[in-house]
């Protein structure tokens, strides 16, 4: 493990988290997050970026250097991180850039509702009519971290329930599985994660749901039937609160008969891939979920 992975994780301990566990309003944080984005977050040199409304979800498209137009078959659907509540493509697109020059293929970030303005399943409708309106021309790859990653994975039960075209695999970075939290790991790896504060986490839930239930499998894809999903590749650290998620999720999926790539890194902070360069972690995980990408079939029944 790099030397700045432990300089990173000591300036989160110390700033980040405690930022995170007092910050009240919303907006407040939504707002933070985007300075902090443009600041540290740098896509890679030639990437660039569009603009555009899909099905009325304004979206971000955001591609590496030399990869063709976002014309091209295949697409990455991207669902941003914050909890439901904070984050949007602009604090997320220079990540997706890297990817997107790494694997050759466009990334699509949609900007789904937010809560508490908008509760569930709101972000969740927002991303399956984007999905659909992809999928009716390319082959989809879907992604996401954190609840983006929850959100990746609701949108996978969603398609398989309504008996949509499946797409191509689906990968998530720290995902939020469980709004129930019930793993262990929230209490075992409350002092150890880095970044997030436990307490919030019922919080965040409540902005979210709004009374409805935590046990919803669109709302919590661990309680989601996944069978004939395509291949799926999950991560998180062995010191987060989220680390049960991915180990049950993975199980889960294992169980469902569903090809799986799990993948439990050491002492690493939540959604490290965002790091990256900073963090030369950062830079292989996406190397990884490129190759990744790069490995897949087609789904079977396409043309």
């Amino acid at each position: 493990m790099s030397l700045r992975r432990h300089i990173l994780n000591h300036s989160l301990r110390l700033v980040e988290k405690p930022l995170l566990a007092r910050a009240g309003d919303p907006v407040a944080l939504r707002a933070m997050f985007e300075r902090k984005a443009r600041f540290w977050f740098r896509p890679p040199r030639g990437s660039h970026f569009s603009s555009e409304v899909i099905d009325g979800v304004p979206v971000c498209w955001a591609l590496g250097k030399d990869v063709p137009a976002r014309k091209a078959a295949a697409v990455i659907l991207y669902l941003h991180g914050g909890g439901y509540v904070f984050g949007s493509s602009r604090t997320h697109r220079a990540m997706l850039a890297r990817l997107s020059g790494l694997s050759g293929v466009a990334a699509c970030l949609p900007d789904y509702r937010l809560a508490p303005e908008h509760a569930f399943p709101a972000a969740l409708e927002d991303a399956l009519a984007v999905y659909i309106e992809l999928s009716a021309e390319r082959e989809v790859i879907i992604g996401g971290d954190s609840a983006g990653g929850g959100l990746a994975l609701a949108l996978l039960g969603e398609i398989l329930r309504h008996g949509l075209r499946p797409p191509r695999g689906v990968f998530c970075f720290s995902p939020l599985t469980d709004m129930t939290f019930s793993g262990d790991s929230m209490a075992s790896n409350a002092d150890a994660d880095v970044l997030l504060p436990v307490a919030r986490a019922g919080e965040l839930a409540e902005m979210y749901l709004q009374g409805s239930s935590a046990r919803d499998p669109r709302a919590s894809p661990l309680l989601a039937s996944l069978r004939g999903a395509p291949p799926v590749w999950i991560t998180a650290g062995d010191t987060e609160i989220l680390l049960d998620d991915t180990r049950r999720m993975a199980a889960r999926l294992r169980a469902d008969r569903v090809r799986v790539t799990e993948v439990i890194a050491h002492d690493l902070p939540h959604v490290w891939p965002i790091f990256g360069p900073l963090l030369p972690e950062a830079c292989r995980t996406l190397e990884d979920v490129a190759k990744w990408i790069s490995s897949l079939s087609r789904p079977q029944g396409d043309s």
